[in-house]
């Protein structure tokens, strides 16, 4: 393992390092349009960009044109994008997980402007690296995804979803309709959506109970009946969006609107009424809880050209209005526990983006932004001392990042050392109630050739912990069912819960290293490979796993009775003096033609925006395939695989470190060394098949080796998603036939297709009460049929 990393750390040294931006639209490098005599048979085509591409020198991870896109059989760009989730994910660890989203190369104002549209209207797909995000005012934290939608499109749509699991106890039911309308720059979308799950409990996993909780029971009492493990839900949405454009033509800009509402109600159950059990009559009743929420959210974008610069301003705010409601032990009569949370936010940022200058080797790109959030949070619950606990928080930002060319084959200006340009970005924040915070970060491009790409990023930034995690109401939660690591049993407890205004700012600073390569095989294979090397000081955690390592470095946390049971936790947020960890992640997208001659695409394998080759209105004339593709069919595979080199935490200045590759975890599962996530299918003829997997090693969480003690082995996982789809569209026969089957979509889906749950055991090989498969993966093996019809 050492010697990998070694090999893989030298690989990338032997390039210099790399990063970001420029030019303005895609030409013919070779001159080749210039040099050669013209027949008059011959088609002349003028190289241009495709129109609401990214304007970036950095190649798409990823590139989809209309007809691969009909091959992931989703019905909405939601879907579209969990299929294609090991490419859209980011291995830089820092973000939230969903890509930022842009629409025909331009931000919008939320996701809810584009979750509903349905892949029809889509052009175009592109996926870049991180680094891109920082050209529209974005952290380099993960992924840019842009949609370029077609010029005119129009289309309503309804949709069905049933699934239920093999093992039965349960049931989610999906149904959702909606329109679009593309007219040039008008654009209105509206989505209505209803989503049911049922109850599932304990008892119908078969989860094995506490003998000592059953010993207080009437014979044949199955308490698992009156504990829930997924809840009942009810929730509806209703979302539209609006957009128009400025001045003549649409010329002047582009302003946008979105408004959206969803509401959304829960059941659950906590366990039995213990009071009840233990009075005169042995009533047996189930404690509840109810919750509902009201969530309400509007958002506007505007894109508007200010001469060769483009400003861009968007604003999204959001209302929840929350009410739990929890039974009290004691009957109907004890009452019941309210806690209401009321929370508005508000998210603004302007960028004005352009070329300011030229430089010998191309233009200079800048981009400088400002924005102000907004949070607000009001709190009560019944639980709690205080009547009502409110946190408040304004943050105002600005900052800038610039693009500098270097090197230009293009223009000649050291041509031997290919394409090598420079970026770097500055930012400040003011929070109204945590200080002033900084961050900056620079970064190398290299294209050696058209077919690889070399970067390099460091990456510094200060983040203050959440509100919440700063201020939120002490709660205290009784019977809890935690694992007693340094006793190897599972105890019920008292949990404390909160804020800790202690808290501190972390300090990050990051190293990427990536190398995209263009395969000379298939029309569209690359291979990217990406090092990082995270470390920060004064982190932010919520309380990890109560291991005997942790209890010892926060004592006064963990509470234990004279006999050594431990019987009350304090779980609210700790800092930890550093953390630190490193890890490549490497991946493989392969695509081709299942017929034995590939259609003509002129495209390269990266596809638009890259440099590898001709796309968008220099491609040559290619044939009208449709929305199936060539008719000899498509397929396509992505495997990347993420190994762990180092994970460590300083507990505290001169304190333990853990490393939790080692099995000091923090955590519940552990930290494993290895990961894989893969997608991949095969389309023909209006039919299709999807797989979507993921892999994750086996982990260890160590105890402290004292008597009495267990190390636990949390086992492998292997979790496959499979859909089997149909477009009728493309089986003209049966069309034909029964005209009213034109626009429709079957599938048939499998969610955790191995029924896979991880088995976690302690040194005996004994699975411990607190850890069985039920509570790792309740619902198993799902099967469902999906049915979409467009109009």
């Amino acid at each position: 393992m050492i010697f990998l990393r070694f090999l893989c750390l030298a690989s990338l040294a032997l390039f210099a390092p790399s990063t970001l931006f420029a030019q303005d639209t895609v030409t013919d490098t070779d001159g080749e349009a210039e040099d050669r005599e013209v027949s008059p048979a011959d088609i002349v085509v003028v190289a241009t960009r495709l129109a609401g591409q990214v304007d970036t020198d950095i190649p798409p991870v990823l590139t989809l044109d209309e007809a691969e896109i009909s091959t992931y059989g989703a019905g909405s760009i939601a879907e579209l994008l969990d299929a294609l989730g090991p490419q859209t994910g980011s291995g830089r660890g820092r973000g939230g997980g969903r890509p930022i989203i842009l629409l025909n190369g331009q931000r919008i104002s939320s996701f809810r402007e584009m979750r509903a549209i349905p892949p029809e209207a889509i052009r175009r797909m592109e996926v870049l690296p991180e680094e891109v995000a920082l050209k529209f005012g974005y952290p380099p934290n993960e992924r840019v995804v842009n949609f370029i939608l077609k010029a005119n499109f129009a289309s309503s749509q309804v949709a069905g979803e049933y699934n239920v699991p093999t093992r039965g106890g349960y049931l989610y039911t999906e149904l959702e309709g909606g329109t679009l309308r593309i007219d040039g720059p008008k654009r209105m979308n509206l989505e209505a959506k209803i989503v049911s799950t049922s109850l599932l409990t304990e008892a119908e996993r078969g989860i094995v109970q506490d003998p000592e909780e059953l010993l207080d029971l009437p014979v044949g009492t199955d308490p698992g009946e009156y504990r829930s493990l997924a809840p009942e839900k009810q929730e509806i949405t209703l979302n539209g969006t609006w957009s128009n454009g400025l001045g003549e033509d649409g010329l002047g800009g582009l302003l946008s609107a979105n408004a959206a509402y969803t509401r959304t109600d829960t059941r659950s159950l906590t366990g039995l009424d213990n009071l009840l059990l233990a009075g005169p009559e042995q009533s047996l009743r189930a404690l509840e809880r109810e919750n509902g929420t009201d969530l309400f959210e509007a958002g506007v974008a505007l894109n508007k050209p200010l001469g060769g610069w483009l400003l861009t301003v968007t604003g999204d705010a959001s209302y929840s209005d929350s009410v739990t409601r929890s039974d009290l032990p004691g009957g109907i009569g004890a009452g019941r526990d309210l806690a209401r949370s009321k929370d508005a936010t508000l998210a603004s940022l302007a960028t004005l983006a352009g070329r300011p200058f030229t430089m010998p080797a191309g233009d200079a790109s800048l981009t400088v932004k400002a924005g102000y959030n907004f949070n607000r949070s009001d709190n009560s619950d019944t639980r709690t001392v205080a009547d009502s606990t409110v946190l408040k928080r304004g943050d105002l930002s600005a900052g800038a990042n610039l693009s500098l060319p270097l090197t230009s084959r293009k223009n000649d200006v050291l041509a031997g050392v290919g394409d090598l340009s420079a970026n770097a970005s500055i930012g400040v924040n003011r929070l109204s109630d945590f200080g002033t915070l900084s961050d900056w970060s620079a970064g190398l491009i290299w294209n050696p050739t058209e077919k690889l790409t070399i970067q390099a990023s460091y990456i510094a930034n200060e983040a203050a912990p959440s509100l919440s995690q700063l201020g939120a109401p002490e709660i205290v939660t009784f019977n809890v069912p935690i694992y007693d690591f340094a006793r190897g049993e599972t105890a019920i407890v008292t949990l404390t819960t909160g804020g800790n205004p202690a808290l501190r700012a972390e300090k990050q600073r990051d190293w990427k290293l990536s190398v995209n390569w263009d395969l000379p095989v298939l029309r569209r294979s690359n291979l990217l490979v990406e090092y990082f090397r995270n470390r920060s000081d004064n982190v932010t955690n919520g309380f990890p796993l109560l291991t005997p390592a942790i209890e010892a470095a926060f004592p006064g946390r963990a509470i234990r009775d004279a006999n050594g049971r431990l019987i009350a936790i304090d779980r609210r947020p700790v800092t930890f003096a550093r953390v630190s960890s490193s890890q490549l992640r490497w991946g493989l997208n392969l695509s081709g033609s299942l017929s034995k001659q590939e259609e003509p695409s002129g495209e390269s394998t990266r596809g638009a925006g890259g440099r590898g080759g001709r796309t968008g209105a220099d491609a040559p004339p290619r044939m009208p395939f449709g929305r199936g593709g060539p008719p000899g069919g498509r397929w396509n595979l992505s495997v990347y695989h993420t190994v762990s080199f180092s994970d460590r935490v300083t507990i505290a200045e001169g304190g333990p470190v853990l490393d939790q590759l080692a099995g000091d975890a923090l955590s519940a599962g552990g930290v494993p060394r290895h990961r894989v996530s893969f997608e991949g299918g095969v389309f023909k003829n209006g039919y299709g098949l999807r797989l979507r997997g993921s892999w994750r090693a086996p982990a260890t969480v160590s105890s402290n080796g004292a008597p009495g003690t267990s190390d636990l082995r949390f086992g492998s996982i292997f979790n496959v998603y499979a859909r089997i789809f149909i477009n009728l569209d493309q089986r003209e026969g049966l069309i034909e036939r029964v005209p009213l089957l034109k626009g429709t979509n079957i599938a048939f889906e499998f969610d955790n297709l191995f029924d896979s749950r991880q088995k976690v055991t302690d040194e005996t090989g004994q699975i411990p009460l607190a850890y069985q498969r039920a509570y790792r993966e309740p619902q198993g093996r799902v099967i469902g049929i999906d049915v979409r019809k467009r109009f």
